[in-house]
C-alpha cells in the first residue's frame, strides 16, 4: 500500500491545506469563545431559583446535548436562509453562508456542554466564599462576578480547554455544508489527484499531533493549577 506513496502531492497541496487549517482554527476559536460566554449565561440561568429562568435553560441544554451535531449544522445552514426570506419578504434573499452558519451551530451546540462544565465549576466554589462577599457588602451579582466566577474559571480551565480540543476535532463535520476546512481541503485534494492514502494519512497525522500536543499542554496546566494534597 505504501510502495507508491507520493510525498510530492502533500508538498504541492500544503498552501491549500494551510488555508483549510486556518479556517479550522479560526472556527474553533470563535465557537469556543462564543460557547463559553453563552454557556456561562446558561449556567447562571440553570442555577437560578426562579423556575421561569432555570427551566428554559435546562430544556435548551438537554435538547442540544441530545441532538447530533451534524443535524444542528444542517438546521442552521438550511433553515437560516428560509427564515431570512420569510422575515425580509424577499424570495431571492440569501443565507449567511457556510462559515457563519457553522459558527452559529457550533457556538450554540458547544454552549450546552460548556454550561454543564461551568455550572459544576460554580457549584465547586465553597459557600463560605459567597458569604464572605456578602459580609463585605457585595450584592449577589457582584459576588458572582467578583468572587465566584474567577475561582470557578480557574478550576475549570483544563476542562474548558479539553472541550476545545473536542470542538477542534468536530469542526471536520463542516464538509456537509461545503465549507473547506483542513479536513475538507485534504479530501478535495485526495479526490482531485486520486491520492487518498497520502492525503487522509497526512490529515490523520496532523490531527493526532495537534491534539496530542494540546492534551499534553492541558495536562501540564492542570498539574500547575491543582493544589497539592
Amino acid at each position: 500500500m505504501f510502495s507508491n506513496f507520493d510525498f510530492d502531492v502533500i508538498q504541492r497541496a500544503l498552501p491549500y491545506l494551510w488555508q483549510g487549517m486556518m479556517t479550522t482554527l479560526w472556527l474553533t476559536l470563535l465557537a469556543m469563545v462564543g460557547g463559553i460566554v453563552l454557556g456561562t449565561l446558561l449556567a447562571l440561568m440553570r442555577l437560578s431559583s426562579i423556575k421561569a429562568i432555570s427551566v428554559p435553560a435546562g430544556l435548551y441544554v438537554n435538547l442540544l446535548r441530545a441532538t447530533p451535531l451534524i443535524l444542528v449544522i444542517f438546521w442552521f445552514y438550511f433553515l437560516v436562509p428560509i427564515a431570512v426570506k420569510h422575515i425580509s419578504g424577499d424570495s431571492y434573499a440569501q443565507g449567511i453562508g457556510p462559515f457563519y452558519s457553522a459558527l452559529i451551530a457550533f457556538t450554540l451546540f458547544e454552549a450546552a456542554y460548556y454550561c454543564e462544565i461551568i455550572r459544576a465549576g460554580i457549584q465547586s466554589v465553597p459557600a463560605g466564599q459567597v458569604n464572605a462577599g456578602y459580609a463585605l457588602g457585595l450584592s449577589y451579582p457582584q459576588a458572582t462576578r467578583l468572587v465566584v466566577l474567577p475561582q470557578a474559571f480557574r478550576n475549570m480551565v483544563p476542562i474548558l480547554l479539553t472541550q476545545g480540543i473536542i470542538l477542534f476535532q468536530d469542526t471536520s463535520l463542516v464538509y456537509v455544508v461545503g465549507l473547506t476546512d483542513f479536513m475538507g481541503a485534504a479530501s478535495k485534494v485526495a479526490q482531485r489527484d486520486g491520492r487518498l492514502v497520502e492525503m487522509y494519512l497526512f490529515a490523520a497525522v496532523i490531527y493526532f499531533i495537534l491534539c496530542f500536543l494540546a492534551s499534553y499542554t492541558v495536562k501540564r496546566l492542570q498539574l500547575r493549577i491543582t493544589p497539592p494534597r
